[in-house]
């Protein structure tokens, strides 16, 4: 045999040997399994006979439970029926009480009322009363003492409105009087025209005077120039000859040239310019009202009014400073602040028209701003400020308050103020005449005086009696308008010096 078959036969033996190697192997592998499959079908079913017989132990429960249950049921089934008896014993017990309940009620029903009918009797005897009379005399004491206890409520209400109502109409007239800041519209009886130079004096008189003497012919105004240096004084009652006088000096004074022809051309000019300044005036016055939309003859109507006074008060500037007060007014409380305003300024209309159509001014200028497109509200406000007419809103009522505070500033009217600084001249001369005053102040426009006393003559027990003698001086020496509040004021002061 050669090498190359030994090789193959070699090879043919180990593939065997590996493969009968493979085969145990495998046998053993088996074996290895069948004996694990054997445990583990085992262990199956010992977990099996386990659960089994927890499922019996389980059945075992419930079948007991369920026992348990069914004599609990037996139980309570007892127990309704017994519950269901005692509830109609209950309801028959309850029936049964209030049965006699009702009994029991009507028996002290009755026995209430026989001896309400003996204590109605027994009171009827001792009173001399019927039970109707009774009852009657009761029903008018409760009512007197109800109606008399309103009647009270509404006093206290009342007195408890009308002091909230005053303060409240003094805060907003002193607010509305506070925030307008016009000078007092009072108007006197002379002009004063500054000169440009210490030379015009001489111009104006002229040679021998014949310049001053034309003037005062032309114009009907007095010309005094030596009153006041750097000045020229015009002095007239009428105050449309002296505006025309002051036109037509300014004129002359401007020109340079002052002689008698001159004169009498300058015054012609300010004669044919009045018209000029009658609408001027009123549109400037209109203006600083802040009224708007006025019909041309109601402006030129308002601008105659600058030239028309009232105690001395310009109607105009009167017109102005109403309106500014109706507006702030109106303002404070709520109203209508233009209707306000407009009827503020237009309600001395009239007096421009008095000398021509017959009427009251109040009349005759509600007329005329109805005429020319004025509102009901306002031309109402015009014809009820001094209650010709009743007034039909709170604006007319506001124009009527913003008229009286204007007229009766201190010092509006002139001859208001004569009065008003002679009374209060005399208000605290009266009050110095007393024993131990050292000084007395009228303030609040005459409506208080303050006095300071001398502390050595009067002691703090004889301050209310000097109070009580000041003011019962004043009721029977002074006439005064509204009342006069005194207050005595007693005051020590010391003082020391460290050195």
């Amino acid at each position: 045999m050669d090498s190359s078959a030994l090789a193959t036969v070699v090879g043919l033996l180990g593939a065997c040997l590996v493969a009968l190697v493979l085969v145990l192997v495998a046998r053993r592998e088996a074996g290895v399994q069948r004996t694990r499959a054997a445990e583990d079908v085992a262990t199956i079913k010992d977990e099996a006979r386990a659960l089994l017989a927890d499922v019996e132990r389980r059945d075992r429960r419930v079948a007991d439970r369920e026992q348990a249950l069914v004599a609990e049921r037996a139980e309570i089934d007892e127990l309704q029926r017994t519950t269901r008896v005692r509830v109609e014993a209950l309801a028959r017990d309850e029936r049964e009480a209030i049965r006699l309940r009702e009994d029991v009620d009507k028996e002290v029903a009755r026995k209430v009322a026989e001896a309400d009918r003996a204590v109605q009797a027994e009171l009827e005897s001792v009173s001399g009363l019927t039970a109707e009379e009774a009852r009657d005399e009761l029903a008018s004491r409760i009512t007197a003492q109800a109606e008399n206890d309103a009647a009270a409520q509404v006093r206290r209400a009342e007195a408890q409105a009308r002091r909230t109502a005053e303060a409240r109409a003094r805060r907003i007239v002193t607010t509305a009087v506070q925030r307008l800041a016009v000078a007092t519209s009072s108007q006197g009886a002379i002009s004063v025209l500054p000169l440009p130079s210490d030379d015009m004096k001489g111009r104006i008189i002229g040679k021998e005077g014949r310049n001053i003497r034309s003037f005062e012919a032309l114009t009907g105004v007095n010309v005094l120039v030596d009153d006041q240096p750097g000045s020229v004084v015009l002095s007239c009652y009428d105050p449309e000859r002296r505006e025309v006088a002051q036109v037509t000096l300014e004129a002359l004074m401007a020109d340079g040239r002052i002689h008698p022809q001159r004169i009498e051309q300058a015054y012609a000019e300010a004669v044919a310019s009045a018209g000029e300044r009658t609408e001027s005036a009123g549109h400037d016055a209109a203006e600083r009202a802040g009224v708007t939309r006025l019909h041309p003859t109601l402006v030129q109507t308002l601008g105659r009014l600058r030239l028309r006074t009232s105690y001395g008060q310009n109607v105009l500037e009167h017109l102005v400073e109403t309106s500014l007060l109706a507006a702030a007014l109106a303002a404070e409380v709520g109203a209508d602040v233009e209707v306000t305003r407009r009827g503020a300024f237009l309600h001395d209309l009239g007096k421009a028209l008095t000398s021509e159509v017959p009427g009251t001014h109040a009349t005759v200028g509600a007329d005329l701003a109805r005429r020319h497109g004025e509102s009901a509200a306002v031309v109402n406000a015009i014809a009820a400020h001094h209650d010709e007419v009743p007034p039909e809103t709170v604006e007319a009522v506001l124009v009527q308050v913003a008229d009286a505070i204007s007229a009766s500033r201190p010092g509006a009217r002139r001859e208001e103020l004569d009065q008003y600084v002679e009374r209060i001249d005399k208000l605290e001369h009266l009050v110095a005449a007393h024993a131990g005053v050292r000084r007395a102040l009228a303030m609040s426009a005459g409506r208080e005086v303050r006095v300071v006393v001398e502390p050595s003559e009067v002691d703090d027990y004889a301050l209310p009696q000097l109070a009580v003698a000041i003011a019962r001086h004043i009721e029977s020496d002074l006439a005064y308008p509204g009342e006069i509040k005194v207050t005595v004021i007693r005051e020590i002061r010391a003082s020391a010096t460290a050195g």
